[in-house]
């Protein structure tokens, strides 16, 4: 009953941090994106593959921009940032 209420947490806090300007939403869409992984491990555990899977795949379109981003300068590349 925990991870459902972490998640659902999470997911109220991602909505608040998307309604945020971009410069403010740096700092707590990282936090997120890094809690994001370990709420989808405890998933996969507690729930099962199928489910972690579906999360995943909900996170990666909620954050495919900062996640295209990081995969750029993992590449090499300079993406530009939005003001």
């Amino acid at each position: 009953m925990m991870l459902l209420w972490l998640c659902v947490i999470w997911v109220f806090a991602s909505v608040a941090v998307a309604m945020l300007p971009m410069r403010h939403q740096y700092i707590p869409g990282v936090i997120l994106l890094l809690a994001a992984p370990v709420l989808i491990i405890m998933i996969g555990q507690q729930v099962g593959w199928i489910a972690a899977l579906l999360g995943l795949a909900a996170f990666v379109s909620m954050f495919r921009n900062p996640l295209l981003f990081i995969l750029a300068k993992l590449r090499g590349q300079n993406p530009e940032l939005p003001e």
